[in-house]
């Protein structure tokens, strides 16, 4: 792999710089653009803690929102929050330019839209990121488990960039799933994100066990993943009837979970409610199925919503 491929990793947290060190052990050109901790990684870089290896590195650049690039990018990797008050075309346009490629390693549904809109002249790349990893402390991140990425163009189909990405993070070791339909991978995702992360926020950052072992707590889930299934079915990505079975089971079958909306939560953090279930329920409205379920729990946020700006 040439040390020449020039890669910008847009949101470096735990997410950005685990890929970032990935393309690095690659062999490409790694920069990293930061909305915080920039004095810790300029000065000391990552140290990353993984069943890899030591993938600790120093980025090839490192810089803050609003710098001014050096060079054109050949990919621009976007591993920020969808969240509706980040505007992230915005957040990348500086540093894409005519040749370069866009990655989206992020969570949610019909969360390209925007990117591509704003930068129509420069191929997007959808990403599933499937891992377990979180910052400890400023630059410093532990790699648990997994680390596997499923990729497409968008909206759909394999294209030549797409080879070309998949096979730099194969090179720094990491598996890589290629889908023709990545739209329909999203939806199988969102299958367990949609009803699972919120019902966690809303019990006040409950694990898997306890959402499936409360009284009723798995009747409803299957419930609200039944309406996730209408509304991929009806957007063109039917997914198996054994699909919740087999999410329920698998959910079963691993310890106690906090996901990552639920440790948002419980950190202060901002949480990507709308990408994950706000923008099922708009699509769902846009296509006339019903989802009472999905509904009521994006109103409840929204009072969470009204109650801290209240409060603020």
């Amino acid at each position: 792999m040439s040390e020449s491929t020039r890669v910008v990793v847009v949101g470096a947290g735990a997410i950005g710089s685990f890929y970032g060190a990935i393309l690095k052990r690659a062999g490409c050109h790694v920069s990293v653009v930061l909305r915080s901790e920039y004095e810790a990684v300029k000065a000391e870089g990552f140290q990353i803690d993984s069943p890899l290896g030591d993938l600790s590195y120093r980025p090839d650049g490192v810089y803050r929102d609003g710098d001014t690039p050096e060079h054109e990018a050949d990919y621009v990797i976007c591993c920020v929050k969808v969240l509706p008050s980040i505007d992230r075309a915005a957040l990348i346009k500086p540093w894409v330019g005519e040749n370069t490629r866009i990655v989206l390693i992020e969570n949610g549904i019909d969360i390209e839209r925007e990117v591509a809109d704003a930068l129509p002249d420069n191929p997007v790349i959808s990403c599933l990121a499937f891992i377990a990893v979180s910052r400890v402390a400023p630059g410093k991140i532990e790699h648990k488990a997994f680390g596997a990425l499923t990729m497409g163009a968008w909206p759909e189909g394999i294209t030549d960039d797409c080879r070309d990405i998949a096979a730099r993070f194969e090179a720094g070791g990491i598996d890589v799933k290629l889908s023709e339909a990545v739209v329909g991978e999203r939806w199988r995702k969102s299958l367990w994100n949609t009803p699972f992360n919120p019902l966690s926020v809303l019990a006040g950052g409950a694990d898997t066990v306890t959402l499936l072992d409360t009284p009723g707590g798995e009747d409803l889930a299957r419930a609200m993943m039944a309406e996730v299934c209408a509304v991929a079915a009806a957007d063109g990505y039917p997914m198996p009837e054994s699909a919740i079975d087999k999410n329920i089971a698998g959910t079963r079958k691993m310890p106690a979970y906090r996901n990552s909306m639920a440790l948002d939560y419980l950190n202060g953090r901002p949480m990507e409610i709308e990408a994950i279930l706000g923008n099922v329920v708009d699509i769902a409205h846009h296509l006339n199925v019903e989802v009472p379920r999905l509904e009521t729990m994006r109103v409840a946020f929204s009072m969470r919503d009204v109650l801290a700006e209240k409060q603020a």
